[in-house]
């Protein structure tokens, strides 16, 4: 969980979020960790929040709700045939969010 980072919030610019298991690329993003980026804003913390792992266009805007403001879309991008494409989709996606 996130509770060991509160008595620093202060003191810290991002919190990356990891939304896969760490290691390699193409893997499924695990929608449980949405519960940290929910706790992170709801303690008032106001510096970036990253996601990185699994990200899609859909889980970008699902990252967004949540609070999230940067992400890491590697696989997303370098396996799309057309990577401009995907790069406004996944902006779309971000943009979704009233919550950043």
């Amino acid at each position: 969980g996130v509770e060991p980072l509160r008595p620093f919030l202060d003191q810290i610019d991002m919190v990356l979020v990891m939304s896969v298991h760490a290691g390699f690329g193409g893997q499924s993003f695990m929608p449980e960790v949405l519960a940290k980026v929910e706790q992170l804003r709801g303690w008032g913390y106001d510096g970036d929040i990253e996601v990185d792992g699994g990200i899609t266009d859909e889980t970008c805007a699902t990252c967004a709700e949540a609070g999230a403001n940067v992400f890491v879309a590697g696989t997303y991008l370098f396996r799309s045939s057309n990577m401009a494409d995907s790069l406004l989709a996944l902006r779309a996606g971000a943009e979704k969010s009233t919550a950043v």
